[in-house]
């Protein structure tokens, strides 16, 4: 992942109004990735390369696209402030 040192938001999700996130935290010895959902943190594990952190990510985040959720990033993805329908 080569020396970027800033907290990366890798993904976000969203299933109905509801919305995921997955961000990596670079460190010295060793790299933390988060999931939230809906803003709260549901989840942090830390890694010994960011490699391993990124793809543990984007493991999870195959596991939410195949129970449903999609790219909340995606050209008319509704926001978290649209009315539910």
């Amino acid at each position: 992942m080569g020396t970027y040192h800033e907290p990366t938001v890798m993904w976000r999700l969203k299933r109905g109004r509801s919305i995921a996130h997955a961000t990596i935290l670079p460190g010295i010895d060793r790299t933390t990735v988060t999931w939230f959902f809906d803003g709260v943190m549901d989840r942090a594990e830390n890694y010994e390369s960011a490699d391993l952190a990124v793809a543990r990510a984007e493991h999870i985040r195959g596991v939410l696209e195949r129970d449903g959720w999609t790219d909340a990033d995606a050209p008319g993805a509704p926001s978290r402030t649209d009315p539910a329908p």
